[in-house]
């Protein structure tokens, strides 16, 4: 049997120029983001208390609670509102095609009855506002032109509805249903979000014109503005109100949040300015922002959640974060197997500690795209699009000195001798290199094209594979490389090779579904029939006894056999991860960490089969 023990929660996805919509739930601590199809419901209070819905057929947009916290409305790309349970197995209530376009934006009336939604479409439908049981409309949303970035409910009857978009429009309905009853047009740039205040008094709309102004909610006569005095200096992308509905959060594009106190006749002035933590790089502008209880929540461009504490602004934030993209490698340090260290193809590698999560970023002076990844006790490996390997030496959370060898074409993967780490084994489309340290020893063309390969920890021995689904085995004599044996079993190019950590048996996997465990001596087949996975698999790994062997795949599959078992007695993880499984390691003999397209990382226990 095998559960799942903690999952490390994606970042939401972000887009340069665009604020991004966080919301909370009206009844705890847990905040919802999109990332990619995935709905991710994260705990504030703990973090690794994370949920993820992931039933979406597009890229997910917005999620939001009801106001009784029972359901949320989650919208994407394609047009569609899904309206789900919060609770066992999220059950689906109803799905309803609301726009032609993307969703930007959704909003519950107070009774949660209604629901509006607004965002991109054809012709003139970019807002509507319909039931939530029924999917029948409730007014006419006439007035925009261009795309309708957010929208709001009053919280208090008489209900309103008011929207901004692209076109410098805050626009006011009345209803139900709803009607047209007044537009303005006091902003010279999008407006990029509008809320009403708690009490249902006031509503606020901010824009990338770097004002905010407030309205009166009954009749939508402008009352005042934020003060320009100490204000923003960018785009103010996102907005929220504090509980009491006398402050609000904003955040910018200046790298900043600001806290403003709102007098009643509707001015603000800045009560604090929240910096960002980071380097001050274009990651670290703020797209987003929620005021939760006691949390004041910021999210950065590139992807970073902060939590300030509203009653102690002084505090410095906690920081969240984790991967925006596929996860496509993990590696487990031997010296301390609590640590995992993930890596994204857009370079970013991520420090995890089991049981805390989050423990911080490795920051490389290179940040240069990631294709292969390895880890030995001080020193990451990684080779990227650019056909240069990279050995980075590390010291705790910092990356020191980075050496880079060019070898003249695209690593295809990556091995290290474990016993001798400086030595490594590149291959290539045609061949392999063999490297120690930063230099090229040899480069040799194997005249096949390779696809996976191997080198056995104290660097005597290599594997190749080929697209042909063979498998060449090689002696390491010095600086080259004599064939000993060619294995013939897989019907599919070989996608993965790992030797076991006793280094008797090895395992390779391929395209074709199928992973195989031999025996290094007599380079007979140990274990077969391993044909359960229902794509390529892309990962395999041992458990540190060599017990064990885990292999992943696109089918979103983790797959776990015991070496001395037959292959039917295998053990099933299914949907791993949405989109495919692409990183696996043992951290110690019952736990399996799993990465993948989900931007997700994942640790499983197992429990032993009697």
């Amino acid at each position: 049997m095998s559960q799942l023990a903690e999952t490390y929660a994606c970042v939401p996805t972000t887009e340069r120029g665009r604020g991004i919509l966080i919301s909370g739930n009206p009844k705890s601590n847990t905040i919802t983001y999109t990332n990619g199809r995935s709905v991710i419901m994260i705990n504030l209070d703990n973090p690794l208390d994370v949920l993820v819905y992931a039933e979406h057929a597009y890229p997910a947009t917005v999620a939001r609670y009801s106001p009784n916290g029972e359901w949320i409305a989650s919208a994407d790309v394609s047009g569609t509102v899904r309206i789900w349970g919060t609770r066992n197995e999220f059950v689906l209530k109803k799905e309803f095609k609301i726009l032609s376009g993307r969703i930007d934006d959704l909003q519950w009336s107070p009774d949660g009855m209604r629901i509006v939604a607004c965002g991109d479409g054809k012709g003139k439908s970019l807002v509507r506002a319909f039931m939530w049981d029924s999917g029948t409309n409730v007014g006419e949303f006439d007035g925009h032109s261009r795309r309708v970035l957010s929208c709001a409910f009053k919280p208090t009857r008489p209900f309103r509805i008011v929207t901004c978009g692209e076109d410098f429009l805050v626009n006011f309905y009345e209803g139900p249903p709803f009607k047209f009853k007044l537009s303005h047009r006091d902003h010279s740039n999008f407006v990029n979000c509008v809320r009403f205040s708690p009490d249902g008094s006031k509503f606020i709309s901010v824009s990338s014109d770097k004002k905010g102004l407030i309205y009166d909610a009954k009749t939508a006569e402008k009352m005042g503005e934020l003060s320009s005095e100490d204000g923003h200096k960018g785009s103010i992308y996102a907005v929220s109100w504090s509980p009491d509905g006398r402050q609000v959060l904003t955040a910018s594009a200046d790298k900043s949040a600001k806290v403003w106190e709102i007098s009643e006749d509707g001015n603000g002035k800045v009560k604090k300015t929240l910096a960002s933590p980071g380097s001050g790089g274009v990651d670290d502008m703020l797209v987003g922002c929620l005021w939760q209880n006691d949390h004041l929540v910021t999210v950065s461009l590139g992807g970073t959640i902060s939590l300030f504490s509203a009653t102690d602004l002084d505090k410095a934030p906690l920081l969240l974060s984790g991967h925006m993209k596929n996860v496509t490698s993990l590696a487990v340090l031997k010296s301390d197997p609590k640590i995992i260290l993930s890596s994204s193809y857009d370079g970013l590698i991520i420090k995890w500690i089991q049981g805390i999560g989050y423990s911080g970023r490795l920051q490389r002076k290179e940040n240069s795209q990631i294709k292969c990844f390895a880890a030995v006790e001080e020193e990451i490996v990684t080779s990227g699009f650019d056909n240069k390997i990279w050995r980075v030496s590390v010291h705790g959370d910092q990356c020191g000195d980075a050496d880079s060898v060019d070898i003249g074409s695209q690593p295809k993967d990556l091995s290290l001798a474990l016993l001798s780490p400086d030595l490594a084994l590149v291959s290539t489309d045609s061949g392999v290199v063999l490297l120690r340290s930063a230099k090229i020893v040899s480069t040799i063309n194997l005249g096949f094209t390779v696809t996976a390969s191997a080198i056995s920890p104290d660097g005597t021995e290599a594997i190749v594979g080929g697209q042909d689904g063979k498998l060449h085995i090689y002696s390491v004599t010095g600086d080259t490389l004599n064939e000993e044996a060619v294995l013939e079993k897989h019907r599919g190019a070989i996608s993965v090779i790992r030797y076991s950590p006793d280094v008797s048996m090895f395992a390779s996997g391929d395209v074709n579904r199928e992973a195989v465990v031999w025996d290094r001596d007599s380079r007979e087949v140990k274990l077969k029939n391993m044909l359960y996975h229902t794509a390529r698999i892309n990962c395999l790994a041992w458990s540190p006894d060599s017990s064990m062997i885990a292999t992943g795949s696109l089918d979103t599959c983790v797959i776990i056999y015991e070496i001395d078992k037959p292959a039917s007695s295998r053990l099933t993880i299914k949907g791993a991860h949405l989109g495919g499984v692409y990183g696996l390691a043992f951290t110690d003999q019952y736990s399996v960490v799993s990465s993948g397209e989900d931007a997700c990382v994942r640790v499983w226990k197992l429990t032993p089969q009697s």
